[in-house]
């Protein structure tokens, strides 16, 4: 009994060091939620994700006034998949700034300003700044409510 005791405590130390080493990485988690447009990629907070058509390949095009409304999704370690996100489809891409933007099937990712509360989908299918913004499906795909 003694020696499962003294396993239990050594795997619950283990557990605490894997998961702050984790931690400290600084990698942004992305999930998924279900919305009134199905379901989408979020932040940690769970915030719908979205892409912007104007961004070629993983660069971004979204500065200035854009990034404003349009905050990018930034980590400072490898980003972590949660629930149905792929973490196969989850990248980074360096901004001009030299900060790290996540991408999901190299797309860059952002959060909309006008999105408070997690779940809402108030950027879906607006066309700011010069080019739509759709949220992502947990595929990858855009969520089109057009």
């Amino acid at each position: 009994m003694r020696l499962t005791a003294i396993s239990s405590v050594v795997l619950a130390a283990v557990v605490v060091l894997v998961t702050a080493a984790t931690a400290a990485t600084g990698g942004t988690v992305v999930s998924w939620r279900k919305t009134s447009i199905g379901n989408a990629i979020t932040n940690s907070a769970g915030h719908t994700l979205y892409l912007f058509r104007a961004d070629h390949g993983t660069t971004s095009t979204c500065y200035g006034q854009c990034a404003v409304y349009w905050p990018p999704l930034l980590t400072s370690g490898k980003p972590t998949a949660s629930g149905r996100v792929m973490g196969s489809l989850l990248g980074t891409t360096k901004r001009k700034d030299g900060k790290l933007q996540v991408t999901y099937k190299g797309h860059p990712l952002y959060t909309y300003l006008m999105d408070k509360k997690a779940g809402q989908t108030a950027g879906e299918g607006s066309k700011f700044f010069g080019a739509a913004w759709y949220a992502l499906a947990p595929s990858g795909a855009t969520i089109d409510k057009d």
